[in-house]
């Protein structure tokens, strides 16, 4: 299991078995890097500890702990946590502020512990068979002790709808996702399984805030400065991602001002121009003479392609993992830890259907010949463009969803295929062929439930007026976790490359998620408290541009250099062997797409990525020669 993973902790390899438990770790030295071997031990050698991640707040933690009694054997962040839990039992996990998927053995009680950070930076994943729990950073280490690989129709559904599978379920009908913020504890003796949530974020305040505007800028911006110098602690080489964004700039700026020497940040762009943001972010690099290193992504899509489904144990199509995958490895040859800028959008508000959330309302009021008839009939006549965030593409998206009620109208705006469509594609004439849903002849979906309602448990638990902040709260729950971080995670890690994430710092996500809306999102304007900040610190031509994301001319590849690959894994041949989606579905997708009728490159590139999964994973075993083969494709890569 442990051989697997080797990518993740290339500089270290430890186990520890005794009676009914069994930890392996591998580790990547950045803390103590001499004397933090795992698995480690209190002092009497009864609770024993393997974790992947950080904790900020070690060095507070160490000094309570021995002013208490406790006897610390090494320099590392990882022994603080036996002695914690020692100290506080199961209410350990509440007092530590990090990244971080630990498992604990607690030898007196013989239990085991599990649990996953605050946000879910760090990925937990679980099977529990009729015999033992297995767990791991990743899937493929539970497929590698012989967990059953029967895909789960629910998962599929999701993935098509969003590309990537939301938690707790993943693509393997038998493994969970741990989610964010929770614990669970298997007790030796009995077999008994429980999984409970240790933290939520904390609703917004209902009453208004009182601070003036400068006074409140002035605390967010030294509570920046302070997570930003926590989360530089290292016995290693720190960096940065740098995109030339506000979320990563501020991040640079902040970190220059702390670091002794120049910081080393990394670009990737492209010869796109339209996807390419060098300009910017060697813009950002002069003003804070970082010491900057930077690719333009060569025309290898291919290689990149098939290199980084190897790291995915799912099937996720995210296109940017491309461009993190490829600015992971530029930072991997200079330093052993980056700070991104991730989570900003969620916490901050800075996507643009919280735009479209606004707007809808507005839109909702017009006549319907106007809202239902005239508008959209116009918008779908407007010519495809394979640009970045094209202006077609934004409105026929918009129009789409917006006489929706609000939620179905933010997942429609996220959706890549529409519960119709999905039933289209199904291979059965009554569903997917795994009893998932089927269709009537109006097209509608039938079954457990559409992709939408895995949103609204969470919309419905954040109750309050403010729209926005349910939103934000929705899609941390959902897009950032199973998303976001999964993509920075496994392109990172791929690396052997360490990524924090300062702006989702558990103080400053306490912090943001008391205020209204308004103060994230005001008017239209995206990041309205941020930027206020973001201007004491930034050159005026950051925070002028327009937002752009991290992304890749998917539709420019799968036109050009990717066609081969995708005529290739969306064949008829392969797609009637999956025996999941009719192959005259894939084939009239690829044709109005190849002869400029309709831009469906993000459903293929869903379903290019899904049958790279395929082919590695579902019907292929998983074991110490694909993790060698991952490694060998990386370094030629």
């Amino acid at each position: 299991m442990c051989d697997t993973i080797v990518h993740r902790g290339p500089d270290a390899h430890g186990c520890y078995v005794n009676g009914p438990v069994g930890l392996g770790s591998r580790r990547l030295s950045i803390i103590d890097v001499d004397g933090g071997r795992m698995p480690i031990a209190n002092e009497d050698e009864t609770v024993w500890v393997v974790y992947n991640g950080e904790i900020y707040n070690y060095p507070s933690l160490r000094e309570r702990l021995e002013r208490a009694g406790h006897h610390f054997a090494t320099n590392t962040d990882t022994e603080t946590i036996v002695h914690l839990y020692e100290e506080e039992g199961d209410d350990f996990v509440r007092h530590l502020n990090g990244m971080f998927a630990l498992a604990l053995w607690d030898q007196r009680k013989r239990r085991l512990v599990l649990a996953r950070d605050h946000l879910g930076i760090k990925p937990l994943f679980y099977a529990v068979t009729d015999d033992r729990l297995v767990f791991g950073s990743e899937i493929k280490a539970l497929l590698a002790d012989g967990v059953d690989r029967e895909i789960d129709p629910i998962a599929l559904h999701d993935y098509l709808s969003l590309n990537y599978v939301p938690g707790p379920r993943t693509m393997f009908a038998g493994v969970r996702k741990l989610p964010a913020g929770h614990l669970l504890t298997v007790e030796a003796e009995s077999g008994a399984v429980s999984v409970r949530e240790y933290w939520d974020m904390p609703p917004a305040d209902e009453r208004p805030v009182f601070k003036t505007g400068p006074e409140l800028e002035n605390e967010l911006l030294q509570l920046l400065r302070d997570i930003v110098r926590d989360q530089m602690i290292s016995d290693v080489p720190v960096g940065a991602f740098l995109s030339g964004g506000i979320d990563s700039s501020v991040v640079v700026a902040l970190m220059s001002e702390v670091s002794g020497r120049p910081v080393q940040t990394f670009s990737v762009g492209f010869a796109e121009k339209s996807y390419s943001e060098l300009p910017y972010a060697q813009l950002v690099a002069e003003r804070f003479h970082t010491d900057h290193h930077e690719l333009v992504m060569p025309p290898r899509a291919h290689d990149v392609v098939s290199a980084m489904a190897n790291y995915f144990d799912e099937p996720f199509a995210d296109s940017s993992s491309a461009a993190v995958f490829a600015v992971s490895d530029l930072a991997a040859r200079h330093v052993k830890v980056a700070l991104s800028g991730d989570g900003g959008d969620e916490l901050f508000g800075g996507y643009y259907t919280y735009q479209a959330d606004k707007l809808a309302g507005v839109f909702r009021r017009l006549p319907r010949f106007l809202a239902a008839g005239l508008i959209p009939k116009i918008v779908n006549l407007l010519p495809t463009s394979d640009r970045k965030a094209s202006l077609d593409f934004k409105l026929k998206r918009f129009v789409a969803g917006a006489s929706l009620p609000p939620l179905e109208a933010h997942f429609a705006w996220k959706a890549f295929f529409s519960e119709a469509m999905k039933a289209d594609l199904y291979r059965s004439s009554n569903g997917n062929g795994n009893g998932n849903g089927h269709r009537n002849g109006n097209g509608d979906h039938h079954g457990p439930r559409a992709s939408v309602d895995l949103l609204q448990g969470h919309f419905d638990r954040y109750a309050t007026d403010d729209l926005i902040n349910r939103l934000l709260y929705v899609d941390t729950k959902v897009q950032l976790v199973d998303c976001m971080l999964t993509k920075v995670d496994r392109m990172s890690m791929a690396h052997s490359l360490e990524v924090r994430v300062p702006l989702l710092d558990l103080r400053l996500v306490e912090f943001m998620s008391r205020l209204p809306s308004s103060l994230k999102v005001r008017g239209l304007t995206l990041k309205y408290l941020l930027k206020r900040v973001a201007r004491r610190l930034l050159p005026r031509e950051i925070m002028r541009r327009p937002k752009a994301g991290f992304s890749i001319p998917v539709a420019v590849w799968i036109k050009g250099e990717l066609r081969d690959m995708v005529s290739d894994y969306l064949s008829p041949h392969r797609i009637e062997a999956q025996g999941l989606f009719r192959a005259a579905a894939v084939d009239e997708m690829l044709q109005a797409h190849w002869s400029g009728r309709r831009d469906y490159s993000r459903n293929i590139w869903n379903l290019l990525m899904f049958s790279l999964w395929h082919e590695r994973y579902a019907a292929s075993p998983i074991g110490e020669t694909a993790a060698a083969e991952c490694r060998l494709l990386t370094t030629n890569n």
